[in-house]
């Protein structure tokens, strides 16, 4: 009896000794999962000097900001928080100067972004020509720039924000999610001159 007793507590204190070890593993960080709706675009108003498809998932409307721009438009998806800004302009003598504006406000991201690359956007049957810009970097306040023109008339500017604080690597799902919405906007943009020439 007396050897099952000091086997019985020799078996209590190696368990609460084993139960003692401290190998505590910190998870990595994890982000929510967020479901992205199914691709599906529509047409934006012909009332516009520039016609593209863009998500069904999204609506545009005028830029508050600038009321006295007609033909400045945000595109807005609420399920994502976030706004495509687009800002049009007649060119007059000025393309270089709405090149140096768009350079300018992509560089004001250097500071925080990891790297800046571009590539070019070049279509001649529809006179379309013009830089992306993706902006990488965890804290950058947008990912996603681009500008469009056809060199003689028209200069269409676009800037994605998120309204949120810049945690890029946790929205970098959504972000390569909407990139492929603006080069479907890009690759389906077309200038309306009928408009442009009677504003």
């Amino acid at each position: 009896m007396q050897k099952i007793s000091k086997y019985v507590a020799l078996v209590t204190v190696f368990v609460i000794l084993a139960s003692c070890e401290n190998s505590y593993t910190p998870k990595p960080r994890g982000y929510f999962r967020i479901e992205l709706p199914e691709k599906a675009y529509q047409k934006s108003d012909s009332s516009l000097p520039y016609i593209f498809e863009f998500p069904a998932y999204a609506n545009m409307g005028i830029d508050r900001q600038s009321p006295q721009e007609n033909y400045w438009r945000n595109i807005n998806f609420p399920y994502f928080k976030a706004t495509l800004h687009l800002s049009y302009k007649t060119i007059d003598q000025n393309l270089f100067e709405y090149l140096e504006d768009s350079y300018t406000l992509v560089s004001k991201h250097i500071p925080k972004a990891d790297a800046i690359t571009d590539s070019v956007v070049y279509d001649e049957k529809r006179q379309v020509y013009g830089l992306i810009y993706r902006i990488e970097g965890s804290a950058t306040a947008t990912p996603f720039q681009f500008f469009v023109t056809d060199s003689t008339h028209h200069f269409l500017r676009g800037a994605l924000y998120f309204n949120t604080t810049p945690n890029n690597d946790s929205l970098e799902p959504v972000i390569r999610f909407l990139e492929k919405d603006m080069l479907h906007l890009i690759e389906t943009l077309q200038w309306n001159n009928a408009v442009a020439d009677n504003p």
